[in-house]
């Protein structure tokens, strides 16, 4: 039983160990572009913040991650220039969190970092597979949406009270 393990990789851990050679290169563009002070878990937040700003719920939801993961990597940008809070003009009670001007100039290194290393993996397999690659992620991330069997969701879970 034991060697059918090994044969047969667990796809977590695939999908694991190929973000972290993906997250290497991005971490190494943002370096060389001087953003060496963006963590990681950044990358929790990049991605999610629109132009029109958004609250940390709402950015932890999007990144699925926890609100209280969220707030730390909001604090942290927000300490190092790249992100700042503003009053949310719908509801007194919250912020929204918007892009500095630094901020700003972060999307594009990391985009095209993360096109480079595609090339690169398209070149190692094939566009057409990594296309089929990116199909299937996109058929799965939309299905778990939709909540899987048993009701069970994708979603962190709430905070304890």
């Amino acid at each position: 039983m034991e060697a059918d393990r090994s044969a047969r990789p667990l796809i977590g851990l695939l999908l694991r160990l190929v973000y972290q050679s993906y997250s290497q290169e991005i971490e190494a563009a943002l370096r060389e572009a001087g953003f060496d002070d963006v963590r990681p878990t950044a990358g929790n937040v990049f991605p999610f913040v629109p132009p029109e700003g958004i609250t940390v719920s709402a950015l932890a939801e999007r990144a699925r991650v926890r609100k209280q993961t969220m707030t730390q990597a909001v604090e942290q940008l927000e300490r190092a220039g790249y992100v700042e809070r503003r009053p949310n003009p719908r509801d007194r009670r919250s912020r929204l969190v918007f892009l500095t001007e630094r901020g700003a100039s972060v999307p594009p290194v990391t985009h095209a970092a993360a096109e480079g290393v595609e090339g690169r993996w398209a070149e190692l397999t094939s566009p057409e597979e990594l296309e089929a690659l990116r199909g299937s992620l996109l058929r799965l991330l939309g299905q778990l949406d939709a909540r899987p069997p048993g009701g069970m969701s994708v979603r962190p879970p709430a905070p304890r009270r």
